[in-house]
């Protein structure tokens, strides 16, 4: 055994790209306010950011493909009567789009078609967009604004008046009211919307069961005086938090949101570093990436058995003060990119951060890109007033690679929230699974008749090397060795195991109980001769349908041919290993002859 085992995941080697200055987005007022937002948001169309405008309060909206140096006049979202805190996009509509503010006042927007920041007119005349709707019910400050990522029109605001207000905005009235207690600090929903996680300057982390107005759970997070921040793991039922400990170390938590008493493993120290962390969940990688408010860097983590495992760090000389990472249906597939990240630098730039798989194939890439969230909700928010709990449908990143817009896919929403199943590939693969029985069930009836391999027992006679006791011990723990030097190569080569390990998980989940038990090396590709005998379509009825398996007569066509390879290849193995043996037995009569020859010479 190697003694150094490297964790097998395809992830390992994501690295972080910057972005030339000529390709950001240059000259930008970014607000200066002290609130901790993101001060970014992002979806497939457009970058909003907090602007620092005199005479009310303002945000910027860039549109994606407008790189480079903005003009001195753009045209800005302005309304509130005070500077604005925190936004975000619809995720059903790339359009829309909400703003809290200090003047507590929840605006509305929709991007006009064309929208442009270097419209053709005179800076004096160049129009600011106008808001389409107001929403006002918190006496104070508006400082964090998030839409239901399943139901419609569902928008949670956290004020300064220690409540979360839950909005109908298609009605313009808030519908339920959280009294939290103390100022919220991170507030983020669960995938189906009917829960919400917040934490709060009390130091208290709650996860609330929102139509009920009460927590589900409440218990006490992070211990230092500096904002912790919340993020739920996508369709799991796991939270993360970063925070500080009493010693102002920084720290990250995971926590089951049935048991809620201490986070799993406890608190995880991270650095000294005063600035916050700000975590972001991409649910397709089951990777967690903090990025540090106030430094450059970008640290990301990938969740497996319930722990954390550091992959890298992307490290910057630019500090960072906000942050926002882009929806997965909006990432570059052709180049591999499984994140974006687009951060603010000095107050003044955007710089987008591509995190990339490193891999040559130019084909699309389904073990990294499983269906993800799309644009179609799953309830109206009157349905989800009432009671209603589902996921929204997800789409095909195979059909946007492909350049065929989006497409959604059958059946992935059906599956529960809390599951801890990696939730894309399987529905993918599925109507593969399926179609493949209509076609061999055609054919398996030719192949009970004819048992032409039957007297395939010849191999019987196959103990022709007649081993002793001794050495048929010795060729078992040899062949146990030779496995166990095969799982060690796959874990611990640093070179294969990101890009070769892809293609044997998609077939496992294909075989069937029956042939499993018939056959105990039932493992088709490694079977090339027999794709040409009669008793084919028979096996691939018995290894393609795990829901109707084969008649008892297929029965005897795989176990007959299938064991006379395995027999040849025991034979085999046994007379390597019985030739080793005795190798190693006349290596060693030629130790024992040298060393009495060395003993003569000393007496």
């Amino acid at each position: 055994m190697s003694g150094r085992f490297v964790r097998s995941s395809k992830y390992r080697h994501v690295f972080g790209r910057s972005t030339r200055k000529d390709q950001c987005y240059d000259n930008l007022r970014v607000s200066r306010n002290a609130w901790d937002t993101n001060l970014l948001k992002v979806n497939p169309k457009h970058i909003a950011v907090n602007w620092e405008a005199g005479g009310g309060g303002a945000f910027a909206i860039i549109p994606l493909e407008e790189r480079g140096k903005l003009p001195e006049r753009i045209p800005l979202c302005r309304g509130h009567t005070a500077v604005v805190l925190d936004t975000d996009w619809n995720p059903f509509n790339d359009d829309l789009i909400a703003s809290g503010s200090d003047d507590g006042k929840v605006l509305l927007w929709r991007v006009p078609e064309n929208f442009t920041v270097r419209p053709e007119a005179d800076a004096d005349d160049i129009q600011d967009l106008a808001p389409i709707g107001k929403l006002s019910g918190h006496p104070k400050k508006i400082g964090h604004v998030l839409f239901n990522p399943a139901a419609e029109n569902v928008l949670a605001t956290a004020s300064g008046d220690y409540t979360v207000k839950i909005w109908d905005i298609e009605a313009g009235a808030p519908k339920l009211t959280l009294n939290i207690g103390d100022i919220v600090q991170s507030q983020s929903w669960s995938a189906n919307g009917s829960l919400l996680v917040t934490t709060s300057r009390d130091k208290k982390l709650r996860i609330w069961d929102v139509r009920q107005e009460r927590p589900a759970h409440e218990t006490n997070g992070h211990t230092g005086a500096k904002n912790s921040r919340a993020v739920w793991l996508g369709e799991r039922d796991r939270i993360a938090t970063t925070g500080f400990s009493k010693m102002s170390d920084r720290q990250l938590a995971l926590w089951d949101i049935r048991a809620v008493r201490e986070p799993i493993n406890g608190f995880k120290t991270l650095d000294s570093i005063s600035g916050v962390c700000m975590p972001f969940w991409d649910d397709g990688t089951s990777m967690l990436y903090l990025a540090g408010r106030g430094d450059g860097n970008i640290r990301y983590f990938e969740l497996e058995n319930d722990k954390f495992e550091f992959l890298s760090e992307h490290k910057s000389a630019d500090p960072q003060r906000g942050v926002a990472f882009m929806p997965k249906r909006g990432v570059n597939m052709h180049e591999n990119e499984v994140a974006r990240a687009y951060k603010t630098v000095n107050d003044q730039y955007i710089e987008p951060v591509s995190f990339i798989v490193p891999r040559r194939s130019e084909n699309f890439q389904d073990d990294i890109y499983p269906p993800t969230a799309g644009v179609t909700p799953a309830m109206s928010s009157s349905e989800w007033l009432g009671g209603k709990e589902a996921l929204p449908p997800k789409i095909s990143m195979a059909s946007l690679f492909d350049g065929e817009g989006i497409k959604e896919v059958k059946g992935v929403e059906e599956k529960p929230t809390g599951s801890m199943d990696a939730p894309a590939p399987k529905p993918a693969d599925a109507p593969q699974a399926t179609e493949t029985p209509k076609e061999t069930r055609k054919t398996p009836e030719p192949a009970s008749p004819k048992p032409a391999p039957e007297p395939v027992s010849e191999p019987t006679p196959a103990a022709r090397p007649a081993p002793s006791m001794k050495e048929q011990g010795a060729s078992m723990a040899a062949m146990v060795n030779k496995f166990a030097d095969g799982e060690d190569a796959t874990v611990s080569d640093d070179d294969d195991s990101s890009f070769e390990e892809v293609p044997k998980p998609v077939e496992r989940p294909t075989r069937s109980v029956a042939a499993e038990s018939a056959s105990p090396r039932v493992s088709s590709p490694l079977r090339p001769k027999e794709v040409e005998t009669k008793p084919q379509p028979a096996v691939a009825a018995a290894v393609a349908s795990p829901i109707a398996p084969s008649p008892a007569t297929d029965a005897p066509s795989p176990t007959t041919s299938i064991p006379r390879n395995d027999i040849e290849e025991i034979k085999n193995l046994l007379a390597e290993q019985t030739k080793t043996i005795a190798d190693q037995a006349q290596q060693m009569q030629t130790l024992t002859a040298e060393i009495e020859a060395l003993k003569s010479k000393l007496n």
